[in-house]
């Protein structure tokens, strides 16, 4: 037991830093889950969850509203999500997920990035295969028991469960992350969700010398400022 989130929390959470990014990116995340599943939030868990997430990270509220109104409005904007494995100093590994209408300009910009730190682009499957593909629900007001027999009682497999401090924090296969909610949910109402996350985890993860990590730190903060990146996985104990 243990996934050591805390360790891990850099390798799964987004990398932007600047709040106008932040903010695109959770315009095209709500633009897109409206798209495809509607634009009420009671009929679409998906964007639901978008439009929470948005607000805790405190995204203004007419930024979600015009994204959500873009469909109303019969806009067609087109977004191609992908994933670039990559190859970083001293044995490292990342996943940037990019989420972009211009494939040509993410690669463009990915690759200005990797020659200018010498490091290199995988093929598919290189990395990705180093990495488990999970959900993370972190939820307060509830103990490690309580929190058992409920997902138990709803016939829930998980990965792995894990306390810290108040918080109880729980990993699973991606699809269960709406059936982990609903099944706390229903066992305690006023429950609090401080985490909910699809991400990736590596199943190994390794330290750098300090040359490496230089290196490593300063692709970091390249990447944090393409347009397209939305998301930064890796195997790096920072």
């Amino acid at each position: 037991m243990g996934r050591a989130y805390e360790v891990r929390k850099a390798s799964i959470q987004k990398t932007g830093a600047a709040r106008g990014k932040i903010y695109s990116m959770y315009a095209k995340e709500i633009y897109l889950a409206a798209k495809s599943g509607g634009v009420e939030l009671t009929s679409n868990a998906s964007l639901k969850r978008l439009v929470e997430r948005a607000k805790k990270e405190q995204v203004p509220s007419d930024i979600i509203k015009r994204a959500i109104d873009k469909v109303n409005s019969g806009a067609d904007e087109t977004y191609t999500s992908t994933t670039y494995e990559v190859f970083g100093p001293g044995g490292s590994t990342l996943l940037v997920d990019c989420l972009t209408d211009n494939l040509n300009r993410s690669v463009s910009d990915l690759r200005t990035v990797l020659n200018k730190t010498h490091t290199k682009m995988g093929a598919m499957g290189s990395v990705s295969y180093m990495y488990d593909n999970l959900c993370v629900v972190g939820v307060k007001g509830m103990s490690e028991e309580e929190v058992m027999d409920a997902l138990i009682m709803a016939d829930i497999d998980i990965d792995d469960i894990e306390s810290r401090n108040e918080e109880i924090i729980v990993y699973g296969i991606p699809q269960d992350l709406f059936k982990i909610k609903e099944a706390l949910t229903n066992v305690k109402e006023n429950i609090e969700f401080t985490i909910d996350e699809f991400t990736k985890i590596p199943k190994e993860t390794i330290t750098l010398s300090d040359e490496d990590l230089t290196v490593f730190n300063k692709m970091l903060a390249m990447l944090d400022e393409v347009e397209d990146v939305q998301n930064v996985y890796h195997n790096v104990n920072l």
